[in-house]
């Protein structure tokens, strides 16, 4: 992280001996546990992190609601936030500069793998889409040098916020809708991979698409033969990019909306796929138990486990769906299987897979093991920075 001079701090929160040694480690948050004293820390406020013998640890967004009460925004104390903050978004646009390709579609700033927690910002094309998750993010002096740097660097026809009701009640800010916070353009077409999708900005999951599997999809598509399945294809990412390579392709989601958009970004792109609305498990066991046959199959649910509570039943569910696919496949077939789910390792997710792969009888061969879009960066020292799983395996 970038140096900022220093000055004397409106507030020091210190924290425990573990929450000292998390920082000092190269993680970024502290949670409430580890908070000794907060004594001055206003909601939203910048502060200094001490450890208990005083030793300043470096300046942080303090969130007097969240479990994660410190998130950490520079390893020394911070006299401008509004200057850091501009500062930190040219680094993040000129940090994907050199790595996009035929896209026009991509993450600008991706929270804390971009030194900038509890802020994404994603463009589709001439639109910019953002999600404020913190209490400090959603500060007006913020929100202010937030729309003006955008705007100057990016020049987008419009600005859109994608607010999350149920983010806001935790970190304990007033409800806001979603809308336009500049210009009046509230749709675009965007191209990823020479395909181009239809875009909305005030509907859709997230901030509108699933930038994270931009290069997953061209990855699959060099992989895809015959017929193809695309399970929980939501708008259509995977089908799109399967369909040149495959003889018939069929997209299912329990989403009516999302595929009537998937249907549209096939006129789009005069691609001919089949759409079925459908419960995805319901479907697999249907299909399995009739004989239903594939020679390439794409698993890309949600997440299962938003939680770690939640991790037992994630897995039974991957394995459920991972099973049926495998025996659905023909020999020589193509799966790609996908989980977003951070609290699901990348190797409990293989090791699903091998047990999937046991149970069905059959072999899996490693094609690509994956993971999100460069430009939603992984931080080493920040395990939740990496979440996106996708991995690429013939089957004999």
């Amino acid at each position: 992280m970038s140096k900022v001079s220093s000055s004397p701090p409106v507030a020091r929160v210190k924290v425990s001996p573990r929450g000292a040694s998390r920082l000092k480690n190269g993680h970024v948050w502290v949670y409430r546990s580890d908070i000794v004293a907060a004594n001055g820390a206003t909601p939203g406020s910048v502060v200094n992190v001490t450890d208990h013998r005083g030793q300043v640890l470096g300046a942080a967004l303090y969130s007097s609601s969240s479990q994660i009460a410190i998130r950490l925004i520079s390893r020394e104390p911070v006299d401008d936030f509004p200057a850091l903050l501009r500062q930190r978004i040219a680094d993040a646009i000129a940090y994907r500069e050199p790595l996009l390709h035929d896209t026009n579609a991509y993450r600008i700033i991706f929270s804390e793998a971009d030194f900038l927690p509890g802020l994404i910002v994603d463009r589709y094309n001439d639109i910019l889409s953002m999600q404020i998750l913190t209490q400090a993010m959603d500060a007006e002096i913020v929100r202010e040098t937030l729309l003006t740097e955008l705007t100057n660097k990016l020049r987008p026809a419009s600005v859109v916020e994608r607010a999350d009701p149920r983010v806001r009640q935790l970190e304990e800010l007033p409800p806001r809708p979603s809308g336009l916070l500049q210009g009046e353009k509230a749709s675009t077409i965007f191209s990823m991979n020479s395909i181009q999708f239809h875009f909305a900005a005030l509907e859709g999951q997230k901030t509108g698409a699933f930038l994270d599997q931009r290069e997953n999809y061209a990855a699959a598509a060099q992989y895809a033969h015959g017929e193809a399945l695309d399970v929980f294809c939501y708008q259509g990412g995977f089908a799109l990019h399967l369909a040149p390579q495959c003889s018939h392709v069929i997209g299912v989601d329990g989403s009516r909306p999302a595929l009537e958009v998937a249907d549209e970004n096939a006129a789009l792109n005069r691609r001919e796929i089949e759409w079925i609305e459908a419960s995805a498990f319901d479907l697999l066991k249907d299909y399995s138990s009739l004989g239903q046959r594939y020679d390439t199959i794409v698993l890309d649910p949600p997440a299962f486990a938003k939680t770690k509570r939640d991790l037992d039943a994630a897995m039974r569910g991957y394995k459920e769906l991972n099973l049926r696919a495998l025996k659905m496949l023909r020999p020589g077939g193509t799966l790609v299987t996908c989980s977003c789910s951070y609290h699901v390792s990348q190797a409990d997710f293989l090791e699903m897979l091998a047990g999937s792969a046991r149970d069905a009888h059959r072999t899996l061969r490693l094609v690509e093991v994956r993971g999100q879009a460069r430009d939603h960066p992984v931080l080493l020292n920040i395990a939740e920075t990496a979440y996106l799983k996708c991995i690429i395996a013939t089957v004999s």
